[in-house]
């Protein structure tokens, strides 16, 4: 069968290569491969900036934005074959620490976690693939396609958690949020807000396309035209930042009204100096009671709130989000960015 590898660190390794269809082991899933979203962190592996190995060996399969099908299942897995599946991504550490040892894998303290597709372990960038039944996930049939958007709405779930879990120790009741970026992650956060009623801002650069579109389909407002006019004449009670661009960042942590919370998942690239002025920062946040978190991963509760909230959102809307579907022996345009696109998945289902 074929799968999408890299030799971690070397760029320009990325290949799709033939090797052995796996064999389930003992209480695994064995799964035939649907689709398989493709994000910033493959693009990252592709290039050889991170990823690691499994044990002994050369190349990494990549892929960790599952959606597959089960072939075969054990008996009392909870699983039969025909289901919709994805697979988890992190898996905890075998000490473990005391998150871990709590099924809190996504707050690993000792970095000794392991990661489909990234960290340590193959991921699910193959035509067929196997899964613990313990780490693997149903999702409603009615999803379809749009179940490849799993692994980046479980980021969100556990993102929105966060956001709860840190306005809470007061009290709280948010009216207003806005995102920066309109990527995946951006516009999945700007989704939720929606569903809960909040008065919904979205910034980014594209003043044309498919993500003006998808935000004003969910009600929300966009804007093209930097942070100081998306804020005009309003102060979010909550900012959720997916780009990871350091000037946005920090222009974030300062855009929400009193008791804001700030909630960073665009991870930034190193080297990258920004001058700020950490003395009216600290002052705006201390006297404003403000908080600022960072919130990465998700653990399987995340993961299965994640296909709640999927089921029941509007399957035209995510469909949009999906803005170019690759065969999986094109692999290689998917690792070139397009101008305004959303979701690029390669299609393995249907690939010759």
């Amino acid at each position: 069968m074929r799968a999408l590898t890299v030799v971690p660190g070397k760029k320009g390794s990325l290949a799709l290569e033939e090797i052995d269809e796996p064999r389930p082991a003992e209480g695994e899933l064995l799964v035939d491969a649907i689709a398989l979203g493709v994000c910033g962190t493959d693009r990252d592996l592709a290039e050889g900036e991170y990823g690691w190995a499994p044990p002994g060996a050369q190349r990494l399969v990549i892929g960790h934005e599952s959606l597959g099908r089960v072939r075969t299942a054990p008996e009392g897995s909870g699983f039969a074959p025909g289901d919709l599946v994805v697979g988890v991504v992190r898996r905890p550490d075998p000490v473990p620490c005391g998150a871990c040892a709590r099924g809190l894998f996504d707050s690993c303290r000792n970095g000794e976690y392991v990661e489909r597709g990234i960290k340590e372990i193959d991921g699910y960038g193959s035509e067929a693939w196997t899964v613990e039944a313990d780490y693997a996930v149903k999702l409603d049939p009615a999803l379809g396609e749009v179940g490849v958007l799993m692994e980046p709405m479980s980021v969100l779930a556990k993102a929105w958690e966060q956001i709860d879990k840190v306005g809470g120790r007061s009290w709280f009741e948010p009216k207003s949020v806005l995102v920066t970026g309109a990527g995946p992650i951006g516009l999945l956060a700007a989704l939720i807000g929606a569903q809960r009623g909040l008065d919904v801002h979205v910034l980014d650069r594209n003043d044309k396309g498919h993500k003006p579109k998808l935000v004003k389909a969910l009600g929300a407002t966009y804007h093209f035209d930097g942070l100081a006019k998306a804020i005009e004449g309003t102060r979010p009670d909550i900012v959720i930042e997916a780009t990871g661009a350091g000037p946005v960042v920090l222009d974030a942590i300062g855009a929400t009204g009193a008791y804001g919370v700030t909630c960073l998942t665009g991870v930034s690239p190193v080297g990258r100096k920004v001058k700020v002025d950490v003395g009216s920062m600290n002052r705006e946040i201390v006297l404003e009671n403000d908080a600022v978190v960072g919130s990465v991963n998700a653990n399987l509760s995340h993961y299965e709130e994640a296909a709640r909230l999927l089921a029941e959102s509007d399957r035209d809307w995510l469909k949009g989000l999906i803005t170019r579907r690759i065969a999986f022996g094109d692999y290689a345009q998917a690792f070139k960015s397009g101008s305004g696109e959303v979701k690029v998945v390669l299609d393995i289902e249907n690939s010759d």
